[in-house]
């Protein structure tokens, strides 16, 4: 009994710690990899299985395999394992657990790894729903398609490391196979690149090779750039082409997008021009893939969102068809100026739309669609009327409406020369210029000439009387002048210089009688003159009652008053102006009186004296007159 008790004893006290640690329940280790667990063929990939603490074994197991299919010992500090595959193939592929032994036993199993590998089966395509280009909060639809008749498409996003969608596979009526995938909203807070893949349900772990990445751009509200190109957008294979985008605000980089395409080629800003960023694009040799539809944005650095799109720019190549058209001019190749000209593009295969080019020119070619007429497809390009602008050389090419971008051989060149107008119609104008021109200087001198007739009082165009002079008179001569001088009128014809009538009196020796003369300035009217009875000669024959020479003087006060009324700076029309013209007074005696009088000259005003006369027979002198002598020249 002894050593039956002592057995079973030493067999209680070691299965007792054994059962106690099983009972212990371990937590699962951690199993991820390293870069990605969709792995490309041929390339190395690092599985990392972290557990306990106390593990000294880690184990990687694989579906389908009964054994493990590697063990590894831990890393310091010792929860961590690291199982490398160098050269990543189909073998690899497969659904991975991982588990860690520690002295007290063994972790669950670790949460399966999805190891995939790619390249396995051909490319897809990926492509963006209208276009990659989306607004800030908006969705866009992304098109997986492929040749090969997968059962499944992947959508996979740059920087996540598992798939973000799978979806069935469709057969639409175009013969590919497709998945559509709807992604959004999008936000210029992330970059959203994308690849899909293609795979079978009976292999989930062997993918087909990539899709090329498709970049979706968040577009924004800042100015868009201009997309150029500084040759004709009309080129032949092999000729190299450079695209340009340009903009006055200062982006950073630059994104080129064709129409369709596969990728966004990015460029970083350039300073071609003070003021200006842009990017190149070079596109040479060109070939049928370069033909299509362009558009570029511009972007900053320092955020995803890019600019509005450039104006599309459609680039055109040639001698991808195999027929030829024929271009001709009605009515010649030399025309003049203003005449209707008509290019007929022609052809006997069949041409769904014809395009008219201008050698040299930036913009892009005329398009019309065909016609079929007398056994030719064909297209008439009007310039109604012609200018010298439209001068040039001309091509013709066709193409077809399903493929836009891919034109015929061009036709021979036409070279149009477009001359300058008729040298009769030049001679024509000139006359009808000079005839309007002399009829318009005919009425203006008519209106001119009524006008004066209007302003112009009867015996305005009496002839004017010769200037008077300084008259030395004596006797009874000097009499018979003065008395004259009562007939003389003065009147005002229409008015154009302003006259001024100063009246000053001499003060000299304290006579009151002394020296008065009118002064003249001319401004704006002009002083003409009635008739005036030039004065006699003879003194003698003149009465010289004192009863006549007042009847005299107050005619000529009645004669002379109106004008210095009428004059600026003249009193009231009733009031009796301060300067009369009176003619001269015969003397009492036989003696000749002195005679003071102002002469009123159009250029100057000059005052004249006559000299006294000597006394007969020493008899005092008569009282001098004071008279005014208007004379114009």
């Amino acid at each position: 009994m002894t050593p039956t008790l002592t057995t079973l004893l030493l067999l209680g006290l070691s299965v007792g710690p054994r059962t106690r640690a099983q009972a212990e329940t371990l937590p699962a280790p951690s199993l991820w990899a390293e870069p990605g667990s969709v792995v490309p063929w041929g390339s190395t990939v690092t599985i990392w299985c972290q557990g306990i603490l106390e593990a000294h074994e880690f184990h990687l197991d694989k579906d389908g395999h009964p054994v493990p299919w590697d063990r590894q010992k831990p890393l310091e500090p010792g929860n961590k394992a690291k199982f490398s595959i160098r050269h990543m193939t189909d073998r690899h592929a497969g659904r991975y657990h991982c588990s860690c032994q520690s002295p007290t036993g063994s972790s669950k199993g670790s949460d399966p790894l999805e190891l995939v590998v790619t390249g396995f089966h051909g490319e897809t395509t990926l492509s963006a729903l209208p276009n990659p280009m989306v607004t800030s909060g908006g969705k866009v639809t992304l098109q997986c398609t492929s040749w090969t008749a997968f059962h499944r498409f992947v959508l996979m996003k740059e920087g996540e490391p598992r798939p973000v969608w799978t979806l069935d596979s469709q057969k639409p009526t175009s013969g590919q196979f497709q998945a559509l995938f709807l992604v959004g909203p999008v936000t210029p807070s992330a970059r959203w690149t994308f690849r899909c893949h293609g795979y079978f349900n009976s292999t989930p772990q062997l993918w087909s090779y990539p899709s090329d990445p498709l970049e979706l751009l968040v577009s924004g509200m800042s100015r868009k750039p201009s997309l150029l190109t500084q040759q004709s957008p009309v080129v032949t294979p092999g000729q190299r082409l450079t695209l340009q985008c340009r903009s006055d605000v200062g982006y950073d980089r630059f994104a080129l997008y064709k129409e369709a395409a596969r990728d966004l080629p990015q460029h970083l800003s350039l300073q071609p021009q003070a003021g200006l960023s842009g990017a190149d694009f070079p596109l040479g040799p060109v070939n049928s893939s370069h033909g299509g539809r362009y558009t570029c944005y511009g972007g900053h650095n320092l955020s995803s969102e890019w600019s509005a799109p450039s104006d599309p720019l459609d680039i055109l190549v040639t001698g991808q068809l195999s027929y030829t058209p024929s271009l001709s001019v009605q009515p010649g190749p030399m025309v003049a100026s203003g005449e209707n000209v008509t290019l007929l593009c022609q052809s006997w295969s069949f041409v769904d739309t014809f395009l008219l080019s201008k050698e040299g020119a930036a913009d892009p070619p005329l398009r019309l669609r065909s016609k079929y007429r007398a056994g030719h497809y064909q297209a008439k390009f009007s310039m109604n009327p012609v200018t010298s602008a439209q001068g040039g050389t001309y091509r013709c090419y066709g193409s077809y409406s399903t493929s836009p971008h891919l034109l015929s051989h061009p036709s021979d060149p036409l070279e149009l020369q477009v001359s300058g107008p008729n040298r009769f119609l030049y001679v024509l104008i000139g006359a009808a210029g000079a005839f309007v021109l002399l009829l318009c200087l005919l009425v203006v001198l008519l209106v001119r000439r009524r006008r004066q007739g209007k302003g112009r009082k009867p015996g305005a165009a009496d002839p004017e009387p010769q200037d008077r002079g300084l008259q030395d008179s004596s006797g009874p001569a000097a009499a018979t002048q003065e008395e004259s001088l009562s007939d003389a009128a003065v009147q005002d014809a229409q008015p154009e210089e302003g006259v001024e009538l100063d009246q000053r009196q001499d003060a000299e020796d304290g006579d009151p009688q002394g020296t008065t003369y009118a002064q003249v300035s001319h401004s704006r009217s002009r002083l003409s003159r009635g008739p005036a009875t030039s004065p006699s000669p003879l003194w003698g024959g003149l009465p010289d009652t004192e009863d006549k020479q007042a009847e005299e003087d107050r005619q000529m006060d009645s004669q002379v008053g109106p004008l210095f009324s009428r004059l600026p700076g003249s009193p009231h029309p009733n009031h009796t102006p301060p300067l009369s013209l009176r003619p001269l007074q015969a003397a009492a005696s036989d003696a000749p009186p002195d005679v003071t009088y102002a002469q009123l000259n159009r250029l100057t005003l000059r005052r004249e004296t006559s000299a006294p006369h000597s006394s007969q027979a020493g008899e005092p002198p008569a009282e001098p007159s004071v008279y005014a002598a208007l004379a114009i020249r």
